[in-house]
């Protein structure tokens, strides 16, 4: 029994490795370039989330998918899958945030000192309540963390710092320095408000200043059946987060400095847990409307008879920021790399797949999401709410803002080192003489903030994969070029076509898509997570 078992096994590999070998394809630069041309340009004006432009630029992926012999996956026989949101957007004027000591009331400056949000629930949201000082704000068991023990935030304001304990692993880490994370556990333990402290970690990352340039681009979230925005809690409408000035003036009342807890957190020390001794007034205005969106699916179906039944699914959110009308100058956030590089690569690897002429063995999904720049919307929608049958999908690779503007020969793959994926990806790496390289930023929580984790939520092995730190060419750095489009175009107006793309570049991102999708929809075994590794084990059913 075991002799025929190894032969069946060794002819499933060798009819795996045959169709891998048989379906070469080559990737066309200028097929990239011309979607990346449409789908960047000022007419789409940014693809907002529930805009013409947008709309526009989803009927042109679905017509690219038909094009190329792609079958409609959405809702019903057509492409697009409806996803219904709700918006809300912060009445400008509106916002009050005091501090009250017993020394007197000081009121802070919207924008200078604190950032809001509208309420997707609420049209006035009000709350006065003492501050509580809870470290980072997070419970990890496994990792041997609470913040919330022996302390009481039931009906007060809890403040955390942002980010994680440095001893978490980069990944894990990322998870429970979400904010999701942190406002759950702040319902569950009755606190009736958070206030989220600057740190100069999260300073380098993401300047408080930022805030400022998204002032006027709304906050969303999709609807679920209940005609509840999904992922809301009534009971913590009330929320901001503080420049590091501001962060500073909650410690006045006690012995306890904020720079005494950076250095503590720095040191990757165990943070106090205090009464901050005052307490805090918040009041907004939000203004909510209903919204309108899509994500667009396609599919190509397997040529395997069972495992046709299983699918492989590529993202790429098709949205951006929009446009900011009530900003002078270009206000057009176009989102070239943000991500119509990513779109541009996903319709180029569906064509890859029926230029190959050799159909994978399981089936592929291309699926375009809206509302990424929300919150990971529409991956979360479509997850949840997925067009095939739930248990069918293997595995997720996304692709997110690949920085296309040198000769990368290496890419990091986010998620990979959680499943077997990553013997897929190091395949088709070792392929095209590339190397797989780890997160060069773990401070910046890169594994919960693309559609992939969307999908690791649902159980499903998943991998998120950027351009990485080395180049073929000795006169280019990409940690230099990263770090100059992190800081001066990352969700900035100039995120446009006048960037030096290398369409070279980004034709061979697209091979080595291609490839890793080829890699799992041909292999004989479905993905599956590693042993005891957290993300399986927290989410896999």
């Amino acid at each position: 029994m075991l002799k025929h078992r190894l032969i069946l096994a060794g002819g499933v590999l060798a009819l795996a490795a045959s169709c891998s070998a048989g379906a070469e394809a080559v990737a066309d630069k200028n097929m990239i370039r011309a979607h990346l041309s449409f789908l960047a340009d000022d007419l789409l004006e940014g693809r907002e989330t529930g805009s013409r432009g947008y709309d526009i630029a989803a009927r042109y992926v679905a017509s690219q998918l038909l094009q190329y012999g792609v079958k409609p996956k959405g809702d019903q026989d057509g492409y697009l899958q409806h996803v219904p949101l709700r918006a809300t957007r912060l009445v400008q004027d509106s916002p009050v945030v005091e501090l009250r000591t017993p020394g007197g009331t000081e009121t802070l400056a919207y924008l200078d000192d604190y950032a809001v949000s509208g309420s997707l629930l609420e049209d006035q949201s009000e709350v006065t309540a003492p501050l509580v000082f809870v470290g980072y704000g997070i419970q990890a068991g496994r990792l041997g963390h609470n913040d919330y023990a022996n302390i009481d935030v039931k009906g007060k304001i809890v403040v955390v710092l942002a980010g994680k304990p440095g001893s978490f692993p980069t990944e894990e880490g990322a998870h429970f320095a979400s904010g999701e994370h942190k406002r759950g556990l702040a319902v569950q333990h009755g606190a009736a408000g958070m206030v989220t402290l600057q740190t100069p970690v999260a300073e380098k990352a993401a300047p408080f200043s930022r805030n400022r340039d998204y002032r006027h681009i709304p906050t969303m979230s999709w609807v679920q059946a209940d005609g509840m925005p999904a992922r809301e809690v009534a009971t913590l409408q009330n929320r901001i987060s503080l420049s590091i000035p501001a962060s500073k003036k909650l410690f006045s009342q006690v012995d306890v400095r904020l720079d005494d807890v950076y250095a503590l957190a720095a040191a990757n020390r165990p943070l106090p847990r205090l009464d901050l001794k005052m307490s805090m007034r918040m009041f907004k205005k939000s203004v909510r409307s209903e919204v309108s969106s899509s994500n667009v699916a396609g599919l190509i179906e397997g040529a395997d008879p069972v495992l046709k039944n299983e699918y492989v699914v590529f993202t790429a959110h098709l949205d951006h920021l929009g446009q900011v009308r009530q900003r002078g100058g270009d206000n057009i956030f176009n989102g070239a790399m943000d991500n119509s590089t990513g779109v541009a690569t996903l319709i180029e690897a569906a064509r890859l797949f029926t230029a190959s002429g050799v159909p994978p063995r399981r089936s592929i999904l291309f699926v375009a999401v809206t509302g990424e720049e929300k919150g990971l919307l529409g991956a979360d929608y479509f997850a949840t709410n997925p067009t095939v049958p739930r248990g069918a999908i293997v595995a997720n690779v996304n692709l997110d803002m690949p920085l296309l503007v040198y000769d990368f020969n290496n890419v990091m793959a986010f998620g990979a080192e959680h499943s077997t994926l990553k013997g897929s990806a190091m395949r088709a790496l070792k392929k095209m003489g590339m190397e797989l390289i780890p997160d060069p930023w773990p401070e910046m929580g890169l594994f919960t903030r693309s559609d992939h984790y969307m999908f690791v939520r649902q159980g499903i092995p998943s991998i998120f994969l950027a351009t990485g730190m080395g180049s073929a060419r000795k006169d280019e750095n990409p940690g230099k070029l990263w770090n100059e489009f992190l800081t001066k175009r990352y969700h900035q107006p100039n995120d446009d076509l006048t960037q030096p793309i290398n369409y070279d570049a980004a034709a061979r991102f697209a091979e080595l898509n291609y490839n890793i999708a080829r890699e799992i929809a041909d292999a004989p075994v479905r993905p599956a997570w590693n042993r005891d590794d957290f993300f399986g084990d927290t989410f896999s059913k």
